[in-house]
């Protein structure tokens, strides 16, 4: 593969295997997280695997994944079956496979997703993008913890929310607003809007400053823009906001948004995560 590209493309490259909707993909180091590949590039590079289907119909309108297991090191196998096409939707079963220590293939993730072609419609936002300082006004934040190499993939800039240092376990607000893109910058597209809509640090570290176990379970984002929109989005910050909402028995949800240097909204996400005392 290689040198040459930037890192994100480097981690959703797929190639076919020869099996129908079926192709195949590495695990990228360069987005590791403590234990496997950071959620994000999951989510991107099954959604690498719908748009470079020959098959596929419009854009992204959705995707959910399910993280049932902790992708491993190596190659990984992503089925992607569209099955059902209707006028301007179309509906994707997906799987990512690995081998397990008996080389016997396991699902490790997966998903659903819809594609469509949007029509120009009457619009409107009952979430406008709050205001904020600019991301030339705030510093940038180098990785704030060791060990997950996806931090130094992307350039952050945090006008609130930022995790706290000191683990007092004192109860705090879960919100998060930061400035966020690529690093190098790239231009944005479908996959890489994917990824960082799971940019975010686990609500319940934020939520009462202590560091537990957790892991996302389940994500779904939602794409509002379409190509044009992108294509002004350019390679440039996007605004990113994310807030738990209910913290019990084990699991907290959070809900996210991203913004565009022009106030646009271009995704918005839900997640269900796991945690541990």
């Amino acid at each position: 593969m290689s040198t040459d590209l930037h890192p994100f493309d480097r981690a959703v490259t797929l190639t076919v295997t020869g099996v129908p909707n079926q192709y195949q993909g590495q695990a990228s180091s360069d987005y590791w997280n403590m234990v496997g590949p950071y959620g994000g590039i999951t989510a991107a590079s099954l959604l690498q695997a719908v748009q470079q289907h020959p098959q596929c119909l419009g854009d992204p309108l959705s995707i959910t994944v399910n993280y049932s297991a902790a992708v491993g090191a190596g190659a990984l196998v992503i089925d992607a079956n569209p099955v059902r096409t209707n006028r301007s939707t179309q509906h994707w079963i997906l799987t990512v496979q690995q081998p397990d220590a008996d080389g016997q293939m396991q699902v490790v993730t997966t998903a659903t997703a819809v594609t469509a072609v949007r029509r120009d419609t009457w619009s409107a936002s009952d979430v406008p993008m709050p205001a904020v300082k600019p991301a030339a006004d705030l510093e940038r934040v180098p990785p704030l913890f060791k060990g997950s190499e996806w931090l130094s993939r992307y350039e952050m800039r945090f006008a609130d929310g930022i995790l706290p240092m000191d683990e007092d376990a004192a109860e705090r607000d879960s919100l998060t607003r930061l400035w966020v893109r690529d690093n190098p910058p790239r231009p944005l597209d479908f996959a890489s809007l994917a990824a960082v809509s799971d940019i975010f640090f686990p609500r319940a570290w934020l939520r009462r400053a202590k560091r537990v176990p957790a892991g996302t379970v389940s994500m779904t984002v939602y794409f509002h823009a379409g190509r044009e929109d992108l294509a002004a989005a350019g390679d440039d910050f996007l605004l990113a906001q994310a807030r738990g909402q209910e913290f019990r028995n084990g699991f907290f949800d959070q809900t996210a948004q991203l913004w565009s240097q022009s106030g646009q909204i271009l995704a918005t996400s839900h997640q269900i995560v796991y945690f541990k005392e």
